[in-house]
């Protein structure tokens, strides 16, 4: 091994400068002469889709990887040694992509973080305050004593920032942090690192799967298979793309998609479609819209500037070869032998007082609601908040303590075995055999739900197509990505042509087209095939593409509505979202937390807040940041979304549980 070599002193701007980076494995390059560069006290962000070489850059920059070619620099020092890496090892704090896969399963929450700090050599005098402070922000104070193998996924991903964080580093890097991770959550890791950069000047580089995170950061950099698809500012990249987004609710919707998606770029929203109208202004693109929809029935049609994931999404499709851009339709006429749920306009899942005790906890508490065939019904909640329970209740894995779990109107306790083959079932932990190829996986299935030959045959087709995992069918599954494992795992849920499809975060960790590709298929199933769908996310997006809603807390359905009326009671109590850009947004969120603002949160250089009176808070924030010396450039209102609904209810909830205790 070779000496660290100091290649510039620390007064250099850039805390981290990669040049020429290329790394392969075998005969495969995945990484091909990327340039970055990340200044002190910024958050940089890595977007792109599975196998862009996000998780391989993060790793030579933290130094747990070797590369091929190129330069790694970091706090001035050139990172291609153990020797070198050793050298800035202590200022960094590393979080691997996975649930927990930094963490140990049977040392309790306390007992991880006290190990990771020994590790790190905290002192003692400093350990517990900055344990209780970070336990506290992620809202695991409480359940300091609880083993990390039961906790949730979310937990788990939270424990594990904490155990990051705890020898305060100079330098985050963070794959995929917030995967798996609820709104509240997310929130909370968010409003940990915008903290830590007030008080330290810390300086982050993470990568995301949730493009609505995108705009938290100061830059973003998008891969595509190996190589800088374009970087900047959020605003800067938005720019390149001009367009305009047009939501519009038509009768009827699969024909309105079939037409629109000739021309645009069209995402089913629940009831409405989301249409990415490419270098059209709003009024041009509304109108453009309406032509295409000429003889159909629309009942709502609005229109805005494009957002930054439309613009992704375009440049990432832009480099797509034209035959990946069309996968395969759904065709259930091989398997019609496993129909055994009759088709009609009544509930075909139904929870009713639905409850389940584990010991003195109560997972779920009186849980009640329908899911109508061709219906998309999400399950909201928390980590922890009962939705994976519910789930494994009403698919008969878990007996309920108490109350009805009915598929059909069958007991699930009952059910025949032609009602259980009816079922598809993608659970949170991946339903694979990870020591199978792709090909071995989906075959087991077939097996499993009594396929014939030529059935099996038909299906692994379809499975390939529509999952796209040609490419992969000889790879294990505990080799691919976490995008492609999602994929796989909801192709084996569906061989067996299910009427009912219960799907618990299906989406965790896919990138942003794979997601898309996701929920067209979602939506054509239920559209088309009348599949009854249960779904939960904490993809608050997704949310917005649901039928109805059931927002669960403590095991309790707290809230059951469509995404609009749910939107519409909290924008009757809360306002909307005032956007504020200021020269110090730092300043300006610990200044509106302090003045009694609510909802007040840091999105990359913008600071957000809900307002009953957006009108009278405007003139008070100027009044405010004018008299704190801090400089407002521009104001902006927009309508409540899912996200603001999720974390304002659940901060509601958890505040009336505080002043009652």
């Amino acid at each position: 091994m070779g000496q660290a070599t100091l290649v510039r002193d620390e007064s250099d701007a850039a805390i981290v400068r990669v040049s020429g980076f290329r790394k392969g494995y075998r005969r495969r390059e995945v990484v091909s002469g990327v340039d970055l560069k990340i200044a002190p006290g910024e958050i940089h962000g890595l977007i792109g889709a599975d196998g862009a070489g996000k998780s391989s850059l993060m790793k030579a920059i933290a130094g747990v990887l070797t590369y091929d070619a190129g330069e790694v620099d970091v706090f001035g020092v050139r990172v291609h040694s153990e020797a070198s890496a050793e050298r800035i090892k202590r200022r960094i704090g590393f979080m691997p992509q996975g649930l927990g896969l930094n963490l140990y399963p049977e040392l309790s929450i306390e007992e991880n973080v006290d190990f990771f700090a020994k590790l790190r050599l905290v002192p003692e005098s400093e350990l517990e305050t900055r344990k209780k402070r970070l336990l506290t922000m992620t809202r695991l104070d409480r359940f300091r004593g609880r083993p990390m193998k039961n906790l949730s996924g979310g937990m788990k991903q939270k424990l594990g920032l904490v155990c990051t964080l705890i020898h305060e580093p100079d330098l985050l890097i963070l794959d995929e942090p917030t995967t798996g991770v609820d709104p509240v959550s997310r929130r909370d890791f968010w409003a940990i690192l915008a903290e830590l950069l007030q008080e330290r000047q810390m300086t982050a580089l993470i990568s995301t799967a949730y493009l609505d995170e995108a705009s938290r950061f100061h830059r973003i950099t998008l891969l595509d298979r190996g190589r800088v698809l374009t970087k900047g500012d959020p605003d800067a990249v938005i720019r390149q793309v001009p367009g305009s987004k047009v939501v519009v609710a038509v009768d009827p919707q699969i024909e309105a998609m079939t037409r629109l998606k000739s021309r645009f770029s069209v995402e089913a929203a629940g009831t409405k479609l989301e249409v990415f109208a490419e270098n059209l202004s709003v009024d041009d693109a509304k109108e453009a819209v309406k032509k295409h929809l000429a003889g159909l029935q629309v009942t709502e049609l609005e229109a805005a500037e494009a957002e930054l994931e439309d613009v992704v999404l375009t440049l990432l499709r832009r480099e797509q070869p034209a035959d990946e851009h069309t996968k395969a339709s759904i065709h259930f006429s091989a398997v019609d032998g496993n129909r055994a749920l009759a088709r009609s306009d009544d509930a075909v899942i139904h929870a009713h007082e639905l409850t389940k005790q584990f010991g003195d906890f109560r997972a779920v508490d009186r849980a009640s609601f329908h899911v109508a065939p061709g219906e998309i019904f999400g399950l909201l909640g928390a980590n922890g908040a009962g939705k994976t329970t519910v789930i494994k209740m009403l698919t008969g894995i878990l007996r309920p303590s108490a109350g009805e779990a009915l598929l059909a109107g069958a007991d699930t306790r009952f059910a025949t075995q032609a009602v259980k083959q009816s079922i598809g079932y993608m659970s949170q932990a991946f339903s694979l055999y990870q020591d199978l190829t792709v090909l071995e996986n989906i075959r087991l299935y077939a097996g499993i739900y009594g396929l014939g030959r030529r059935q099996t045959r038909d299906r692994l087709a379809w499975v390939l197509d529509v999952a796209d995992l040609y490419a992969h069918q000889a790879d294990l599954a505990g080799s691919l990505p976490l995008g492609l494992r999602q994929r796989l795992a909801l192709g084996c849920a569906l061989i067996h042509d299910p009427r009912i499809l219960f799907l618990d975060e299906p989406t965790s960790g896919v990138d942003p087209i794979g997601r898309r590709q996701i929920w067209d298929l979602i939506f054509e199933l239920s559209r088309q095939h009348e599949v009854a769908v249960l779904v939960t996310t904490h993809y608050m997006g997704e949310a917005e593409h649901c039928d109805r809603l059931a927002l669960m807390h403590e095991g309790r359905v707290v809230s059951l509505a469509s995404p609009d009326e749910m939107k519409a009671d909290v924008q009757r109590e809360a306002g909307r979202v005032l956007v504020l850009h200021t020269d110090r947004p730092l300043e300006t969120l610990k200044h509106l937390q302090a003045a009694g603002h609510a909802g007040v949160s840091l999105f990359g250089k913008r600071v957000h807040l809900l307002a009953p009176d957006a009108t009278a808070a405007a003139d008070r924030i100027r009044a405010e940041l004018r008299r704190a010396g801090i400089q407002l450039t521009n104001i902006q209102q927009r309508p409540i979304s899912m996200e603001n609904v999720f974390v304002y209810r659940i901060l509601q909830l958890d505040k009336q549980r505080e002043e009652a205790a």
